[in-house]
């Protein structure tokens, strides 16, 4: 017996020495210890700030390319997960989306893109997991405060009507549920809006809570047996791949539910690849949602280009496929929600990461990575040293997968020295012997080995060129854009600016785009005290904005034109420019601000409501001047700061006005 042991002992020092004479770093891939967590999926967030807003206008054949990059299976980023604003009238990045209720006797549940993209998203892959979350509501929602708690009954029957509107109006069924975006949550509320769910019927839609950080809501679910039941999924926001014991002790399924918010380059890619595995080796999370799904709003917005790939430019009908598209890949097209991962996964000796997942049906999917810290930093939060070299792995099967004799490899190589990266390539199956295989692995590569065959890289012809905004531009909104109510291209910085039809006017002015926010909402971010819609080139310096104004606000209504704005998204209550007001009792003023802190000129106009009125304004160099009805009404107006931004249209103060033809000409 001692020498059999002993021989035995003998045996495993010198596979050991051999391992390490070789540079090998040994790792063990085995069922039999058990499973770990269940896989809920990889996703990407539209809205959290109008960031889909440009994708609508894109002219075909090149939207539904897009589409099938980010949605389709076995194609490109084959999303497990679209998650959706509940549009709440309000700023909450990067512009506004507008809510189905804008007033407690107003239901429409067609404004928006939000409904189309799940759609587009479901028609691509009818599994796909369908999740929404408000980060805004409308002012009614809150009687005029900033909380939508202290009427909790009105905000859970607000957002249980949107459910019902999704599957009444467009057959699109809510998976899952949030509460209020990165906000304190309220335990009555959660209890109160999961009641009102099994009430109406939609015993089926799951809570996620709360959005934001993993306390204090874990302990909370861990002391309230109630709340607990209400929810469903701990969401926390950039985790940094770690987490609590706390949610851990829950043993609720933890998402990372808002992740990424990178620039979309290849250290962004790197970002991506490092916390897709990262997220559930260091804190066994099972979700992990992009921030943002696409950029696709006005790249000198909040966070330009922080999606998973880029698409803002639908009037030249050019868009990129990023480097995150392809990293989500080596995930999605070889797993689905439902796959456990194994127990055994970790990290690397020499730095990186492995995951493995099984479907339970002899199924085995091995993703790993080795970003180094420089080229893996995503914008938050800060990323502590660490260190990855070269480095040779072997990986032993054992339990069911003992008797697999090779998997399909695909391979990903970032390269930040010459720029010649390589993505998502598939290279020759890897034999294996005895249920083994050896990888060299360098420095910033990703590696999916797995027994799933249909992967596939896909791709379609190169689109049109890049462009700038087109330099004349005119838009008389009798052209609607369907099914959406915004016109093309105006980006909402505050209220919401929708198709209209006006049916009393059977003058030149029955198509209209109109203002419709009457009322401040429950805001997320500092909303301006006026609104805002933006359209065009933040580099034009020298241009011609000209538009018909309808004031609908007698005595104290107002309405503008600007040029070179240029400031937008969270930013834009300090937003500077050339703005152009006329005011219902009949005056104007030139204001270099949206404040109206900073006057260029003012007087008498004679502009009232319930008349339409054309309003031109030119800035060239350091002066700028404004017609009104195709006279001057001033000129000579000094402008010396911004020297560029983009053209807007808006209102003095949230109320109804109209706008038509608009035009610009930029030089």
């Amino acid at each position: 017996m001692f020498a059999s042991r002993n021989g035995f002992v003998h045996i495993c020092t010198w596979v050991f020495l051999c391992l390490r004479l070789s540079g090998a770093d040994d790792y063990v891939l085995d069922d039999n210890v058990g499973l770990g967590r269940r896989f809920d999926g990889i996703g990407g967030l539209s809205g959290g700030g109008a960031t889909t807003r440009l994708l609508v206008n894109y002219a075909e054949p090149y939207r539904s390319q897009i589409l099938d990059y980010l949605f389709k299976p076995n194609f490109g980023a084959s999303l497990d997960i679209i998650k959706v604003e509940i549009g709440g009238d309000a700023q909450t990045t990067d512009g506004t989306e507008p809510s189905h209720m804008h007033n407690e006797n107003d239901e429409n549940y067609f404004r928006g893109y939000e409904w189309w993209l799940m759609k587009e998203a479901k028609k691509r892959n009818p599994n796909i997991t369908l999740v929404a979350l408000p980060w805004a509501f409308p002012g009614w929602v809150g009687h005029g405060t900033n909380w939508p708690y202290d009427y909790p009954d009105i905000t859970a029957y607000y957002v249980v009507s949107w459910i019902i509107g999704a599957k009444q109006y467009h057959d699109l069924d809510i998976d899952y549920i949030g509460i209020w975006n990165e906000r304190k949550f309220n335990s009555n509320y959660i209890k109160l809006l999961r009641y009102t769910l099994d009430k109406s019927g939609l015993e089926k839609v799951k809570i996620v809570a709360n959005d934001n950080l993993w306390q204090p809501i874990s302990t909370s679910v861990l002391l309230d047996q109630e709340l607990s039941k209400a929810v469903e999924v701990l969401g926390a926001h950039y985790p940094g791949t770690t987490t609590v014991m706390e949610a851990l002790l829950t043993g609720k399924p933890l998402w990372a539910s808002e992740d990424y918010s990178t620039f979309n380059d290849d250290i962004g890619g790197g970002c991506w690849a490092r916390i897709l595995n990262q997220n559930y080796v260091n804190g066994k999370i099972t979700a992990t949602i992009s921030w943002n799904l696409i950029a696709s709003y006005y790249e000198d917005l909040s966070f330009g280009r922080d999606g998973l790939m880029t698409a803002e430019e639908p009037w030249s009908g050019n868009y990129v496929v990023e480097s995150p598209i392809w990293i989500t890949a080596h995930t999605t097209q070889f797993t689905d929600p439902g796959w456990t991962y194994l127990q055994t996964v970790g990290h690397l000796v020499q730095g990186g990461s492995y995951v493995a997942l099984t479907d339970g049906q002899g199924n085995l999917t091995i993703v790993i990575e080795t970003m180094s810290h420089n080229h893996s930093q995503c914008i938050r939060p800060p990323l502590p040293a660490f260190n990855v070299s070269a480095q040779t792995a072997r990986f032993q099967l054992k339990g069911s997968f003992g008797s697999l004799t090779s998997l399909q490899v695909w391979h990903s190589k970032f390269d930040f020295s010459t720029q010649n990266s390589t993505f998502f390539k598939k290279l020759a199956p890897t034999q294996l012997v005895d249920g083994s295989f050896t990888l060299d692995l360098d420095v910033d590569e990703v590696y999916t080995l797995t027994t799933i065959t249909t992967g596939q890289k896909g791709v379609y012809p190169p689109p049109p060129p890049t462009a700038p905004f087109p330099k004349v531009y005119k838009d008389d909104f009798k052209v609607r854009n369907p099914p959406f109510t915004e016109a093309p291209n105006f980006a909402d910085q505050t209220g919401v600016f929708e198709y209209f039809i006006n049916l009393t006017d059977p003058g030149p002015h029955v198509f209209t785009l109109r203002q419709v926010v009457t009322q401040r909402p429950v805001t997320w971010a500092s909303d301006a005290d006026q609104t805002i819609s933006v359209i065009g080139d933040h580099s034009w310096q020298n241009l011609t904005v000209t538009c018909d104004i309808f004031i609908e606000t007698v005595k104290t209504g107002g309405v503008f034109i600007a040029a070179r704005v240029d400031q937008g998204g969270e930013a834009v209550r300090n937003a500077k420019g050339v703005f152009f007001w006329v005011f219902a009792d009949g005056t104007y003023k030139v204001t270099n601000d949206i404040a109206k802190k900073s006057v260029l000129a003012e007087g008498l106009s004679g502009t009232q409501a319930g008349v339409w009125h054309t309003l031109s304004l030119t800035v060239k160099g350091d002066f700028a001047s404004g017609m009104l009805n195709g006279y001057p009404l001033w000129k000579s107006a000094v402008v010396l700061q911004p020297k560029k931004g983009w053209a807007a249209i808006g209102t003095s103060t949230f109320e109804l006005a109209q706008f038509d033809n608009f035009e610009i000409q930029a030089e």
